[in-house]
């Protein structure tokens, strides 16, 4: 019989919790390693282990001489195929590391090349709680609770027992404007997109993933805190920019990047995460699932300007096409 969600991340947490480790690196490419940027800032936040984001490649070429049998190394590919995730597994084991893979098909490459997997279900009807931002907050939450045991961590383990209901309260919340950038935005040949701490990963998947990758729009996401320090040049009346506006410790980042292009740009499509329904959340918890609802809103942004445009997010020119 297959293991459940919950046996893969019991067993995936105790080996953590066994080997305690020394520093985290978690690797992966596009919208995967988009996604890791809130549980590195959990990490980061919540305990005093030096962690870090890398791109697949990059992780095996850089050759990062703390990693080791006191590493942890999370990875997460969706198809599970993507060779340099795949390789970076097994350059990892090589090293001696403690090695997690989330992806969503069993026995693939990269599941049969990390020690530990976390299979997640995908698709329109999945329950969140199973989706791959259920597991991510589980595996986080899980790991921090089991290292420092926190009523802070079981409250979150027990607020992503909601998250379908969280998710389709605000898709439905924010469904009308959604629709109304789609509407207006559909001829734009550009769109930056902004964000800062755990919700950065949000701005660059809807940059690289959402815009460039799946409607063939230009695009790139600026960090709010790096705003100010060139970027913020080639703000115009006519430039359209999507800020994602967090909560917590980062937000007055995106505040003041906000205040700016407020007196100089006509075309910001503002999402801010203090318009979210945030029932079922407790207070403390808000930074840690902004990001996933962000994930979830930003997904309707996408599907409605492809609708406006005639251009499903299915779509490709060259990925999956060809040799690259």
């Amino acid at each position: 019989m297959a293991p459940t969600h919950a046996q893969m991340l019991s067993t995936a947490i105790a080996a953590i919790k066994n080997r305690t480790p020394r520093n985290i690196f978690f690797v992966a490419c596009g919208g995967s390693l988009a996604y890791m940027y809130n549980q590195q800032y959990a990490f980061d936040v919540e305990t005093g282990i030096p962690t870090a984001v890398v791109s697949s490649n990059e992780f095996i070429h850089r050759g990062y001489k703390g990693l080791g049998k006191d590493s942890l190394v999370v990875l997460c590919s969706h198809s599970g195929n993507t060779p340099e995730t795949v390789a970076a597994a097994e350059y990892a084991r090589k090293k001696g590391a403690l090695t997690v893979a989330y992806a969503h098909l069993v026995d693939s490459p990269l599941w049969k090349a990390a020690e530990y997997g976390l299979q997640y279900d995908w698709g329109p009807e999945t329950d969140a709680y199973e989706h791959r931002a259920g597991m991510a907050l589980r595996f986080t939450f899980g790991c921090l609770e089991a290292l420092a045991p926190s009523p802070k961590y079981q409250a979150a383990l027990e607020a992503v027992k909601g998250l379908n209901d969280i998710f389709a309260r605000n898709k439905a919340k924010f469904a009308a404007a959604a629709d109304e950038f789609g509407s207006s935005h559909k001829r734009e040949r550009l769109i930056y997109t902004m964000g800062s701490g755990p919700v950065y990963g949000e701005a660059y998947s809807l940059s690289i993933c959402l815009f460039q990758e799946m409607q063939w729009i230009h695009s790139s996401a600026i960090h709010s805190g790096e705003y100010f320090h060139g970027p913020f040049e080639i703000t115009d009346y006519d430039v359209p920019f999507v800020m994602l506006k967090t909560v917590g410790d980062t937000r007055p980042l995106d505040e003041r990047a906000h205040a700016f292009l407020k007196r100089y740009c006509r075309k910001i499509t503002l999402i801010d995460a203090a318009d979210f329904d945030w029932e079922g959340v407790p207070a403390e918890l808000k930074t840690s699932f902004a990001a996933p609802i962000f994930g979830a809103v930003i997904r309707c942004y996408a599907e409605r300007i492809a609708e406006h445009r005639g251009h499903p997010l299915s779509v490709r020119r060259y990925m999956w096409k060809m040799e690259y």
